[in-house]
């Protein structure tokens, strides 16, 4: 597995990571043995980053990667983050959708230590910019976990370019983690313009479209009542909208058939093509998946292939986000 660095002076990682978000039954029921192995067989195939969040699973998500990495801590680079305000039972806790007070960040901190079972976080990453609390605060609180070795790297996810530039000025910022594939290509605009200019890495989560382009998804109308991927959460993979999406990942399936691949490893290759260095977080529970996707950096595309893949985007149908999630502060922690 080849390995980069995550901006000038972030941590060394996998080209490719593991989202796990998916194995705390966010997308159907969870299996901890399954989702373990997985895990594993991630790091034996030399994937390195783990991303995981407090909310995923209420907590849980950050127990099962605990178990996973224990006797093998420094074979992993753990990503996990706060924000997001949640119970035990994943309910909203008080009137706070996002919370980045001081106060708030220490104790998720100490909270996400304990679940992992870690004495230090690799990578630890604000969910969401807290739209009532200056970002220099939040940062700042941040900043003091490095300090006190609780943290080695920070991050932000879905931050704009004005918050990351703040951000930056307080503390160096190792990533930001936001929304990037072949369908989904906003932070082009400038957000990766920002993050080549202040030398901060970029994770791609959702690369693959929640199993859109590799090809994976449930057929329609099947999904188990667990799935978040049903129900108008992410209108992009709704029957409304289904349909026109599949063909344009039929180009995706016939690049794929002439290397030989899978669609998923393609969109993956794409994203690695990129003049910016990106490492795209695919999340899947399968072991097989895990091993097609750690052999995305070997597949080198075209640029006759590049081209045809760059104008898929322009086509696609719906919206990213769907009813109250749409993307920013107020998107849902199971969509993240």
């Amino acid at each position: 597995m080849k390995t980069l660095r995550l901006g000038t002076a972030g941590p060394e990682v996998s080209a490719v990571g593991l989202g796990c978000m998916a194995m705390s039954g966010l997308y159907g029921p969870a299996d901890d043995a399954e989702s373990l192995a997985t895990i594993r067989r991630a790091m034996e195939v030399g994937i390195t980053l783990l991303d995981t969040a407090d909310v995923y699973g209420s907590g849980r998500n950050e127990e099962l990667i605990g178990r996973a990495v224990r006797g093998h801590r420094d074979e992993a680079v753990i990503a996990t983050k706060f924000g997001f305000v949640r119970d035990r039972d994943g309910r909203r806790s008080g009137e706070r959708n996002v919370d980045g007070r001081p106060e708030y960040v220490r104790a998720a901190c100490e909270a996400s230590l304990h679940r992992l079972g870690v004495e230090t976080i690799d990578l630890y990453q604000q969910h969401r910019v807290d739209p009532l609390v200056p970002i220099e605060e939040t940062v700042g609180a941040m900043a003091e976990l490095v300090a006190e070795g609780k943290v080695r790297y920070l991050g932000l996810s879905e931050a704009q370019p004005a918050d990351l530039r703040r951000a930056h000025a307080v503390h160096p910022i190792a990533s930001l983690q936001s929304e990037y594939s072949l369908l989904e290509r906003a932070v082009e605009d400038d957000v990766l313009g920002v993050c080549v200019e202040a030398g901060i890495g970029f994770l791609a989560y959702a690369p693959l479209v929640r199993g859109l382009l590799a090809d994976t998804l449930p057929p329609p109308g099947t999904a188990d009542g667990s799935d978040t991927r049903a129900g108008g959460r992410f209108p992009r993979l709704d029957a409304e909208h289904r349909t026109a999406n599949s063909t344009l990942v039929s180009v995706v399936r016939d690049i794929a058939r002439s290397h030989g691949a899978t669609p998923g490893r393609v969109a993956l290759a794409w994203l690695l093509s990129r003049e910016q260095p990106v490492v795209p977080i695919p999340g899947t529970r399968r072991i097989a998946y895990v091993e097609d996707n750690a052999q995305a950096p070997d597949l080198h595309l075209s640029d006759d292939e590049r081209a045809r893949l760059d104008t898929l985007a322009q086509h696609v149908h719906g919206d990213r986000y769907g009813g109250d999630a749409k993307a920013g502060t107020r998107v849902s922690p199971t969509q993240a």
